[in-house]
Formats: C-alpha cells, structure tokens, sequence
C-alpha cells in the first residue's frame, strides 16, 4: 500500500512540476506553491493531498514541488514566480535556508507561510516575523511522556527497578522541545531523576538511536523495565531494537513514538514488541490550514499568525491503527 502510494505521489510530484513549467494555465486563479523536502515520506503525501482539497474547495491552483536541497528549493521559487505565483508554503531541507528563501521570496514578491519545520537565522535563532504552523512540540513531548508513565503504572512496574532512555537529539531544536516535555511529564508524575538516562544520538534515524541505547542498556544492567522516549518514531524504535538485542522481553519494554507513520509495519508484527504505540500528529491538518492561510493571505490580504501551534496528537496502537491510519488517509 506504501508504495502504491509513494509511486502515486511521485507521479503528482512530476506532474506538478511540469505544470510549473507550463505557460498555458488561467491567469485569473490565485496560484500557490506547496514545497516539500521529502515527498515520498507518508507525512508529506498527506499535506499535499489536503493542500490539494483546499485548492478544490476554495478554486485556486497548488503546485506541488519536491525541494531536497537548497539548490532545488532557489531554482523552484523561481519558477514560482514565472507562472504566476503569489505564495508558497513550504518545509525546508534545511531550517538554515531561511535567510536565502526569504529574500528570494521578497524579491520575486511572494508571500511565504513554513510548516513543520521553522526558519532558522544566521543568529542561529528561529525567524519569528515568518508566519509558521507546526506542532506544538513540548506539549507533544509531555504527552508521550504521561501516556508512557501510565501504561508503566498500569502494568505495576516498579518504577525504581524501571529505566527511561531518552533519546535526544539537541541541534534541533523540535527534537529538543519533545524529549525535554517527555521528561518533564515523567518528574512529574513521581519518576525518579536518577533513573532518566540520556542517550546523544549522531543520526536521527534507527540505527542512531539504536547505537545510543545500547550504550545506556549496558550501563545501566540492574534495570528490569525500560521506558523508551524519543522525538519520533524512529527514534523509539531504535530503543525498541536495542532493548530486544539486551534479551529484554516485550512486557518489560514500552515505547510510544511520535508521528505515527513509521510504526505500521512495526504494529502489523504478529508478535507484540516493545512498541506499545505512536502519537499520530496531523498532516491533513497541516496541509489544508497552511494551504489555505497562504490563499487568504493572497486574495483577502489577511496575513497569518507569526505562529499558529497544532497540538492534536492520537495515541495509535495495535487495537486502532488500521482505523486511525485509514480515517487520515495515511493507510
């Protein structure tokens, strides 16, 4: 089904692209760009499709463009504005684009709204006066962090015999806003400092935190139960790995990532594995509200919040990811 979908968006993709390039379009119709750095990720393939229904429901014209690199990403601004453009949305390869993307899209006149992840300046800090939509990521963090404290206290677990691998990843700064919030939940609910145990990943993929979890699995042996936390779902399932690798069975093990499109394969598993779930955000959310916070900015001159926070977050597991994943239209 994944790639199935994957070759459809791919498809649009190349579509898109060549009507980006294509003179022959209405000239009266409000245009817009939806720029992605990954658009055969899942989460991605999502904001384009509602992007797309906004277009639909409101009579302006989306073109979707995939921006891997900054190269890319200049070269698509430009064809933006030679057909028409008047704004884009758009998540950059690299937060540190922003200084180059925004006077480009200054010179070009073109209005640009970021979402998911925020321009960064040459001062190393965010770029407040872009309107921004992302997730409110300490409040996600602090809800993976009570979902996990309650499962664990549900079980009855000891919580002094219990471990918590945080895996981190500071140079950016979501990463750092969930784990901290993760953390924050567990002090909260009486977990010990003590037993929080920071895992630095070098790579925010798998083996990164797989890597990183191994070494705080072998320091800390006297712990019977482990709680697994992370800025997404990669991250967690790294931990997963590496618990199992430590001969850790899955009831000793709780894991809930972030995200909720990385785990399908994980949660389809005939036997159960540390993963107990994932905080499902909302790419239709994204995609449908920042489409359309550029369209209102374009047509009735209404500019955007400097920041617009989403903070709705579905826990998914084995029992209703199939439901939850299909009502979305991630499945």
């Amino acid at each position: 089904m994944i790639k199935k979908c994957i070759l459809s968006i791919a498809l649009s993709s190349a579509i898109a692209l060549c009507g980006v390039l294509s003179p022959g379009w209405a000239a009266d119709k409000v245009r817009i760009g939806f720029l992605v750095k990954q658009p055969e990720e899942p989460w991605f393939q999502t904001e384009w499709r509602f992007a797309d229904k906004a277009a639909k429901d409101h009579g302006f014209e989306l073109l979707k463009i995939a921006t891997p690199d900054g190269e890319r990403t200049l070269a698509a601004l430009d064809s933006l504005a030679a057909n028409g453009a008047q704004g884009f949305v758009i998540c950059t390869p690299d937060p540190r684009l922003g200084p180059s993307i925004v006077a480009k899209a200054k010179a070009l006149n073109l209005k640009v709204v970021t979402v998911d992840d925020r321009f960064v300046g040459s001062d190393g800090k965010f770029m407040e006066d872009v309107p921004y939509l992302g997730m409110d990521a300490h409040a996600v963090g602090q809800q993976q962090g009570s979902l996990l404290i309650a499962e664990a206290k549900k079980r009855g677990w000891n919580l002094a015999e219990t471990g918590a691998i945080v895996n981190t990843f500071e140079e950016l700064d979501t990463a750092h806003q969930r784990t901290s919030g993760s953390v924050e939940s567990l002090l909260a609910a009486g977990f010990a400092k003590e037993n929080i145990f920071s895992a630095a990943n070098r790579t925010t993929d798998i083996p990164g935190s797989f890597d990183a979890s191994n070494i705080i699995l072998t320091q800390h042996p006297e712990k019977k139960h482990w709680l697994v936390i992370g800025m997404n779902d990669n991250a967690v399932l790294g931990g997963i790995r590496a618990t199992e690798g430590a001969g850790f069975k899955a009831p000793d093990v709780i894991g809930i990532g972030i995200n909720g499109t990385d785990v399908v394969a994980e949660l389809e598993k005939k036997e159960v594995t540390g993963l107990y779930g994932s905080l499902l955000l909302s790419p239709n959310v994204h995609g449908y509200k920042t489409a359309m916070m550029v369209y209102d900015w374009v047509s009735k001159g209404s500019e955007p919040a400097k920041f617009t926070p989403i903070s709705d977050a579905t826990l998914i597991t084995r029992e209703n990811f199939k439901q939850k994943l299909t009502e979305m239209g991630l499945m």
